[in-house]
């Protein structure tokens, strides 16, 4: 499934406060991932016996992968943003720069198309890891049962 890309032509029109905010929320979502991804990474280094079962390995060893994968993407992006937010003083520091500043809100489209990618991304991924996890825990119930 594929993401929607985002209609952000309306950043011309948008204030530096509010790309100001925009940035910040980014920052803190991305931090939040950051943090969500250990949780993630416990609760499969917890299940990892099931895992590496033959009913779930090729599974679950692509979902570890894209789980890696975002781990990586994410403090380059979260560098990214915050220096993109260090450089908002081009629209408030009452210089006329239309380069610059055209500069900058493309930057920030391009950002926000990246950013929203990158979180649509992730939550599919997490979906996966959830199922995934649910999955082991029923299989492990019924052997419970079973026994």
């Amino acid at each position: 499934m594929k993401p929607k890309q985002p209609n952000v032509k309306y950043i011309e029109w948008r204030s530096p406060e509010e790309l100001h905010e925009t940035s910040i929320q980014w920052v803190l979502e991305l931090k939040f991932i950051k943090d969500e991804q250990h949780f993630l990474d416990e609760l499969i280094k917890n299940h990892t016996i099931e895992l590496i079962s033959e009913k779930t390995f090729e599974k679950s060893r692509d979902i570890v992968n894209e789980l890696s994968t975002k781990r990586k993407e994410i403090d380059p992006l979260l560098k990214k943003i915050i220096n993109h937010h260090n450089e908002l003083t081009i629209l408030m520091d009452g210089i006329d720069q239309p380069k610059k500043e055209k500069q900058y809100k493309e930057d920030h489209r391009e950002l926000t198309i990246i950013v929203n990618i990158y979180l649509n991304d992730y939550k599919v991924l997490k979906r996966k890891i959830f199922d995934l996890i649910k999955m082991i825990m029923k299989l492990g119930k019924q052997k419970r049962l079973l026994s």
